[in-house]
């Protein structure tokens, strides 16, 4: 029988909780104008647990109109998901990074946030651990890693392992996005395109051994993946070719533009427009298209 994967401990409904932004544990005293700091996670919403669950390879599009599961709901089926992956330290590693404290920190002295952002992360790990410590467990946070080990037990955590993503990965997914289309679920096919391609520039920039950018913005993503791989336009080639070079850019940012807009994650404003399944189609084919070229790009220049 297998051993049980101890990460499976955080899918309590109270750890959750915590994960999720419901939970707060008092406040950071700042003499700053906009006052004090709650001490909880980030309040993710459903429809950004959503967009998180499509960032980590689990396609999920929100209920607008009825039907949508309860916030915790959503979280406990996304970490299912990266417990299956085994990238269950890689979600927490997202969930706790600076950057998703952002929209909570931001407007304060550079000094005041990383006090704050450093106190509450603290403060968050401690009492997830008051729930894992009748078990005998903690969770530890080791470099930018999470591990779930037995109290006063030591680890060594190991480098991750590249996911491995090749044409027939690049295939399925863009199969499934399709299947959005013919479905009428366009929002969602938007999604997965621009998954498709954020996994893409992930993996030819870890296979340099250098880190993706965590901002989660793909256009900053193409640019590493650009420095990477010397992929500028030169005066010396082919006009032809730069042109084709210039048009993928032009695709990457009407897809970054429409995922931000029109997307199944961001909710209906002001900007939101809707789509027909013509332009579905082009966005979905669009983005196969160039992950299949940057993963050619990535491919030769390590063969």
């Amino acid at each position: 029988m297998a051993e049980k994967n101890l990460f499976e401990l955080l899918r309590d409904k109270s750890i959750l909780a915590i994960l999720d932004g419901d939970e707060d544990f008092g406040e950071i005293e700042t003499t700053d104008l906009k006052g004090n700091i709650k001490i909880s996670m980030p309040y993710l919403s459903g429809p950004i647990l959503c967009d998180i669950s499509n960032r980590f390879g689990l396609p999920v599009a929100y209920g607008w109109n009825g039907g949508a599961k309860s916030r915790w709901a959503y979280l406990d089926d996304l970490l299912v998901h990266c417990i299956a992956n085994h990238r269950e330290s890689d979600l927490l590693a997202f969930l706790f990074s600076k950057e998703q404290f952002a929209e909570k920190l931001k407007g304060y002295s550079p000094e005041v946030i990383e006090f704050s952002y450093a106190k509450i992360v603290e403060t968050v790990i401690s009492h997830i651990n008051s729930y894992l410590y009748f078990g005998g467990n903690e969770l530890v946070r080791i470099g930018d890693r999470f591990v779930i080990k037995k109290i006063g037990s030591t680890v060594k955590v190991a480098a991750p392992a590249i996911k491995i993503i090749d044409r027939d990965y690049i295939a399925k997914l863009s199969e499934r996005a399709m299947l959005d289309v013919l479905n009428g679920h366009f929002d969602s096919a938007i999604t997965k395109s621009r998954t498709l391609l954020e996994e893409v520039f992930c993996y030819v920039i870890e296979k340099k051994g250098e880190t993706p950018s965590e901002s989660g913005d793909i256009g900053k993503l193409y640019n590493q993946v650009k420095q990477l791989y010397n992929m500028h336009q030169n005066k010396d080639m082919d006009k032809r070719i730069n042109g084709l070079l210039s048009g993928l850019e032009k695709i990457l940012s009407a897809i970054a533009e429409m995922r931000n807009k029109n997307s199944d994650s961001h909710g209906i404003g002001a900007k939101r427009i809707n789509i027909d399944e013509h332009h579905a189609r082009l966005f979905v084919n669009s983005a196969m298209t160039m992950a299949d070229f940057i993963l050619a790009v990535g491919n030769r220049k390590t063969e």
